[in-house]
């Protein structure tokens, strides 16, 4: 027996870790590795392949600020490296980390959502 599923925002289940079609089970198996297929609903996952997506996210939005940061501190204070170690360093962890697998359920989830597949040519000819 099928079962209907409604559409379900990307937003909604990709930044929780659920499953895309369902939004009860989940997508991960441990932090950034996607699980074969959602326990509850049975959908398979070979489907998503977001590649670098999420670490480009990170590198564009959640990088800056720490770059920033860390010549902030060598121009204001003359920061010693140690400083720089110990300041800059964990901001750089808190702020790259934690937003890569909200990102990455986020790029699964959509490729679900809108159908997102593979470029492929178009072999008909139009008279």
């Amino acid at each position: 027996m099928a079962t209907d599923y409604l559409p379900l925002a990307p937003m909604k289940t990709g930044l929780r870790g659920l499953c895309p079609r369902c939004g009860q089970g989940h997508l991960f198996d441990g932090f950034l590795t996607l699980k074969k297929s959602c326990e509850v609903c049975n959908l398979d996952y070979s489907f998503a392949d977001p590649a670098d997506g999420p670490a480009f996210f990170v590198i564009c939005f959640a990088c800056v600020p720490s770059v920033l940061l860390a010549v902030w501190l060598e121009v204001a204070h003359e920061a010693s490296i140690w400083a720089q170690v110990f300041i800059t360093g964990p901001f750089m962890l808190l702020t790259c980390i934690p937003p890569l697998r909200p990102l990455k359920g986020w790029l699964v989830a959509s490729q679900y959502f809108y159908k997102a597949q593979e470029g492929q040519l178009d072999t008909n000819e139009k008279p």
